[in-house]
């Protein structure tokens, strides 16, 4: 690492943030290189986990335009990750879930995750670390929603 002590002594909290986000998945994609996914990964891991989400959820939780997730549900889509049904309460919406293919991969990313958990530092003690930067979270995207 070529940089500044002072500016990292200096960053404000949300680069550190969107630092750790960032070095995430690129280390979770460097170890499936071979699958050519990008955010999409994340995208996998939340669809599994919430069978019926929509693409408005992981706007809202990825903090990513409807444009960019619509293109990656598109390609996760295609590739046989998921599937789109409609939504019979609301059918401009589609539910969206994992296919057998994805749910085969889900045991494989969430070992890679768990790895770059532990050689970075995190690990089971750290629950109200991380439930505590959940609600800074939820409380952000209440914060823009009352807007």
């Amino acid at each position: 690492m070529d940089k500044s002590p002072d500016v990292f002594d200096n960053a404000p909290i949300i680069g550190w943030i969107h630092n750790i986000s960032k070095n995430q998945l690129k280390y979770l994609n460097s170890q499936i290189q071979e699958l050519n996914l990008g955010r999409e990964v994340r995208y996998i891991m939340l669809i599994h986990d919430n069978p019926n989400c929509s693409q408005d959820d992981l706007v809202n939780i990825y903090g990513e335009s409807k444009a960019n997730v619509a293109k990656s549900l598109k390609k996760l889509e295609n590739n046989g990750y998921i599937t789109r049904n409609m939504n019979p309460e609301n059918r401009r919406k589609y539910m969206l879930k994992t296919t057998k293919k994805a749910d085969e991969l889900i045991p494989k990313i969430r070992k890679i995750s768990l790895d770059w958990e532990i050689k970075v530092g995190i690990d089971e003690n750290d629950y109200e670390l991380k439930e505590k930067i959940r609600q800074i979270a939820i409380n952000g995207m209440k914060l823009i929603d009352n807007n």
